[in-house]
């Protein structure tokens, strides 16, 4: 099968095209890894080892660009282009259909969603659902509460790599959050929540930010090995969500590494804007005391993260619970069939 993949999230990415490549799917992404070997920001995460891409494809794909400079050319395929391949898969942005639609409309188009939908997304869907053939690939089932839900053929979660995530130790004092510019796109992650029940705590917030948006907190940009570093070292990990979104790939990869995680629960994780839309499942997924902790007040969320802070036993023991489930629920071996069977029933 020759898979077109339209990504406009560069983790994701990552770890759905390396493993529709392992499954043997002969996957193009122009995203991100439109150079698999030499990503668009290595910082974020590595070359995908022995994929390589039919140069043909790859230059026809830059010679759309040459027509609409400074554009995504994304924006603007063509019938020709497309032929190259059976299916087209694209990650969440209903544009891409919509403006596409003539140079897509003839192929199976498989809508794969990251829980950044809302009711006017679902209703495009909707309607061009009635044109054509398009498959929906859910990511969570909580998104069947969405205004206007426009179906699913499949529900299948993100992944991890357990290989990739695990060795907590938990040595050094300290909280910490992985977010992309959370202070600019505050209200929807929950920073003043973050600054709230990390005050007066050693903390950290690592990813890429605006440039001037000073979050406040130390941390920034650091590589993918210093991430999985961080993961490993840090004794608390604060869970803040990015909404509407059931849930994100830095809470799989902190539950993973075993970090213990304190999240927001349902009161504090769902913002004012989406309280009609109950989409997120975090506290739902957490085991409260259990597989890690939620809270619905910032002093609960403070007090979890320091009684974690202050009993070593305690926290090894959310650590162990938490990995076991977060592979059960995330992991790889658990993730790839339900891939390889969907690819299989088309």
């Amino acid at each position: 099968m020759k898979l077109l993949y339209l990504s406009c999230h560069s983790v994701l990415e990552y770890d759905e095209i390396k493993l529709f490549h392992e499954l043997g799917i002969d996957v193009f992404s122009p995203g991100a890894y439109v150079e698999p070997s030499n990503p668009g920001d290595s910082t974020l995460r590595p070359s995908i080892p022995g994929l390589v891409y039919d140069p043909e494809t790859l230059a026809e794909f830059h010679r759309i660009g040459q027509n609409f400079p400074g554009e995504d050319n994304k924006n603007h395929l063509t019938k020709e282009f497309v032929d190259r391949f059976d299916v087209v898969m694209v990650m969440h942005r209903s544009d891409w259909i919509t403006g596409n639609w003539e140079a897509i409309k003839h192929k199976p188009i498989i809508w794969r969603t990251i829980g950044q939908s809302v009711q006017q997304i679902e209703e495009i869907i909707t309607s061009y659902r009635k044109k054509g053939r398009i498959i929906i690939v859910r990511y969570s089932p909580l998104e069947r509460v969405i205004p206007g839900f426009a179906g699913e053929d499949a529900v299948i979660r993100f992944y991890k790599d357990p290989a990739d995530y695990g060795n907590w130790i938990g040595n050094e004092i300290k909280v910490i959050t992985l977010a992309q510019n959370m202070k600019a796109r505050g209200r929807f992650m929950g920073y003043e929540h973050l600054l709230g029940a990390t005050e007066g705590l050693e903390r950290r917030i690592y990813g890429p930010t605006d440039p001037g948006s000073d979050t406040g907190v130390p941390g920034g940009r650091i590589s993918f090995e210093e991430l999985q570093n961080q993961l490993r070292v840090s004794r608390a990990y604060l869970y803040t969500g990015t909404a509407p979104a059931s849930y994100t790939l830095n809470f799989i990869e902190a539950w993973m590494t075993g970090i213990p995680v304190v999240a927001l629960g349902r009161e504090l994780g769902i913002i004012k804007d989406f309280r009609e839309v109950p989409t997120y499942e975090v506290d739902r997924i957490i085991e409260n005391g259990i597989t890690g902790y939620t809270g619905n007040t910032i002093s609960e969320l403070k007090s979890k993260i320091k009684l974690l802070f202050d009993d070593w036993d305690h926290a090894r023991q959310i650590s162990q619970a938490a990995r076991e489930v977060a592979i059960a629920v995330f992991g790889k071996e658990k993730i790839r069939p339900e891939w390889e069977a969907f690819f299989k029933s088309l």
